[in-house]
């Protein structure tokens, strides 16, 4: 069974986009993972097709309406288990845990919010999971869509050359990755660790070890904590 994620958006032609490219669309072409989106504004009834409108109590912008976007989620989840998600700046932040989570179920369907954001009532009465990609602010939520099933998608099985590729890389084991090395032996004046040309795997493994607990002292020590 494939992986299948459908995309709630005002503006569908944002998808796949990159994710079209390279080996997530290669795998895409092969069906190993599905995409279709669903035009929110298709689900509006006045001939303006009006998605959004004042903040009650006031302010600036704008807001989803929440019987709009119901309806969307009603069509795209009709007799569907796949977990609800929409992405927010306000919601949980993004992990590799939870996205191998996701990787290992039936897919996602998603929710991109624009303006100023997405009516409560909505988000409540539809189980919307909020999730973040970072304690940022962007147009909308297409692009931190393609971000959540760029991470997804390249973990699915088969997708990667090497399925072990995505066992040792940063946050698989809570800490950042340790630095690589490749030829030539010598790049303007520096040499790459000799440990790294000895063939013995037990000090390369303490090695990359060692360096990857540094770099997250360094730059996450907030990982170190957890």
């Amino acid at each position: 069974m494939s992986f299948r994620a459908t995309i709630l958006t005002l503006y569908p032609d944002m998808f796949p986009g990159h994710l079209g490219q390279s080996l997530s669309g290669k795998a895409l072409e092969r069906g190993q993972w599905t995409l279709d989106t669903v035009q929110i504004r298709d689900f509006a009834e006045d001939r303006h097709r009006t998605v959004d409108d004042t903040p009650a109590g006031g302010g600036a912008g704008m807001v989803l309406k929440p019987d709009i976007l119901a309806k969307a989620i009603d069509h795209a989840s009709a007799g569907d288990d796949r977990p609800r998600l929409l992405m927010s700046p306000r919601g949980k932040p993004l992990t590799q845990g939870r996205v191998r989570e996701l990787a290992a179920g039936p897919g996602a369907i998603i929710v991109c919010g624009r303006f100023e954001g997405v009516d409560q009532r909505v988000i409540d009465a539809r189980q919307l999971e909020e999730v973040s990609i970072g304690d940022y602010i962007l147009s909308g939520g297409e692009p931190a869509a393609l971000i959540l099933l760029d991470a997804i998608v390249r973990i699915l099985p088969g997708v990667m050359g090497n399925d072990l590729s995505g066992l040792h890389e940063s946050f698989e084991d809570g800490l950042l990755e340790h630095p690589h090395y490749t030829r030539p032996q010598v790049f303007e004046g520096q040499e790459i660790p000799a440990v790294l040309t000895s063939g013995h795997h037990g000090d390369i493994a303490r090695w990359r070890e060692a360096e990857a607990k540094r770099l997250t002292a360094e730059r996450r020590p907030d990982l170190l904590r957890r």
